[in-house]
């Protein structure tokens, strides 16, 4: 998924729109979760990147996500851009 989403919108409340931008990015996971995996993977991995705007945009966690969003929604910027990209990965073994 890569797309920009609007912070505020006409008749809204702006806190109000950022958790619903939330809400979508956490259905998306969701629903890519729920694919199956190729043959010997146990995964999903997701590279993020998140920022203002598209060139503006960093890599982070998939935690972290919501936590940009609230920055950038802090700073006043009138859009998000978001890019999540789901990859099979293998699950690592707690260290013993």
């Amino acid at each position: 998924m890569k797309k920009t989403f609007p912070l505020t919108l006409p008749g809204k409340a702006d806190p109000r729109v950022v958790e619903s931008v939330k809400h979508e990015l956490r259905k998306y996971v969701k629903r890519e979760r729920r694919k199956p995996l190729p043959e010997g993977f146990t995964q999903w991995t997701f590279l993020c990147q998140a920022g203002p705007d598209r060139n503006s945009a960093s890599s982070c966690a998939l935690k972290g996500l919501g936590g940009i969003i609230d920055a950038v929604a802090h700073s006043g910027s009138r859009e998000v851009y978001v890019e999540i990209i789901a990859t099979p990965g293998l699950r690592e073994r707690a260290p013993a």
